[in-house]
């Protein structure tokens, strides 16, 4: 499996830095389009029905969060559409990637000194009126920046001495993350760890880094006590102090039986305080029964499946990296909201791609959308 795995540098190393000659771009993957789009408006109704009742008690409005997220995917889908005609070779681009990585470096440090305080953490930072989490544009310059470097230095991935150099540069973003958003730190731990192991030819020498990850989490951890409480109420929520929201949580996903109570009808979303957010998934299965738990399930499934086809077939190794970090990103993201809504792992704060209520996370996945999007346009199809 190794010498399979270092054959396949042989084929990209003329590829690595510049775009592959006579190359066309064609129509762009309109299913994978489909696949978002759909899971847009999906989450845009599901949101609404798990929101609205909130809505009306706070702000006299039961589709306040629901225009806030409303306005956020049209211009995130604007965004995408952008990005998508956009030839991605673009990104690929030295001087580029070092200023897109350090300045969103930049951006983490200046939340940290003058960002806004929410729930207890200081994650948002505002231009003008508009606010967003840096955070979330930290997992797209992460995956440009990675499959850059990684490009431009693979053939010195299989020495170990080099496997260090990409892990400890992400290390700088990843640490102030980590401050105040462990959850988020996680997701950029996984994705550099993923993208690094599929370019590596050799597992023993990536072995070191993933326990030396893995121990760093340990200790975040240890060092909150919020974080220690919230493993406690994962062992024994019904008898954790913090562990309402868990069997919240647990109660919608059991009331809702096979095919569920019908849209709008929960009533754990009266009792959730993360309804709409990190929790939406029980309120999935509440209203849509497991049956609709299972179709959502499947169509993330689906939709990764086609970014594994974009990448199988991308037209150069930097193409295929891009889209890696995507499959990353979203794959994590979905299995760590789904198994913190059934409580087979802590809770995380991760909210569920498309459907979670966040404008910043949904902004900026759509934009790495855009990315994957504007990389089938250039796949090489094998008749």
């Amino acid at each position: 499996m190794n010498e399979k795995r270092a054959a396949g540098y042989g084929r990209h190393e003329k590829q690595d830095n510049a775009p592959v000659k006579g190359l066309h771009a064609h129509s762009m993957d309109y299913a994978m389009l489909f696949l978002v789009l759909f899971l847009l408006g999906f989450g845009l109704v599901i949101l609404y029905s798990t929101s609205s009742y909130r809505g009306s008690l706070v702000y006299g409005d039961t589709m306040h969060w629901l225009k806030r997220q409303g306005l956020f995917a049209a211009i995130g889908v604007a965004a995408m559409l952008f990005v998508s005609q956009i030839d991605y070779h673009f990104y690929n681009n030295k001087i580029l990637t070092w200023i897109i990585f350090g300045g969103t470096f930049m951006v983490l440090v200046a939340t940290r000194l003058v960002g806004i305080t929410t729930n207890g953490s200081q994650r948002w930072i505002y231009i003008g009126p508009i606010g967003f989490q840096p955070s979330e544009m930290a997992k797209m310059a992460m995956i440009i920046f990675l499959a850059s470097f990684l490009c431009r230095h693979v053939r010195d991935m299989q020495y170990w001495q080099e496997l260090w150099k990409p892990f400890l540069i992400a290390l700088f973003m990843i640490g102030i993350v980590a401050v105040e958003n462990l959850s988020t730190a996680v997701i950029l731990l996984a994705i550099t760890f993923i993208m690094i192991f599929v370019i590596n030819p050799k597992y023993i020498p990536f072995s070191i880094p993933v326990l030396l990850g893995a121990a760093g989490v340990a200790v975040m951890i240890k060092l909150q006590g919020y974080r220690m409480d919230r493993i406690t109420a994962w062992l024994d929520p019904e008898h954790a102090k913090n562990g309402e929201q868990t069997m919240a949580a647990l109660y919608a996903i059991g009331s809702g039986g096979l095919f569920g109570k019908g849209l709008g009808q929960s009533m754990q979303k009266m009792i959730l305080p993360e309804a709409f957010n990190d929790m939406i998934f029980s309120i999935v299965c509440e209203e849509l029964g497991l049956f609709g738990a299972i179709c959502v399930i499947l169509l993330f499934a689906v939709l990764i499946w086609r970014f594994v086809v974009v990448a199988m077939n991308a037209p150069d190794l930097f193409g295929s990296m891009l889209v890696v970090g995507v499959i990353a990103h979203i794959g994590i993201q979905v299995f760590i909201n789904i198994a913190v809504a059934t409580n087979t792992m802590p809770n995380t704060g991760i909210p569920l791609p498309f459907i979670s209520y966040g404008g910043s996370s949904l902004f900026f996945l759509l934009i790495e959308m855009g990315v994957v999007l504007s990389v089938s346009r250039y796949i090489r199809i094998r008749k």
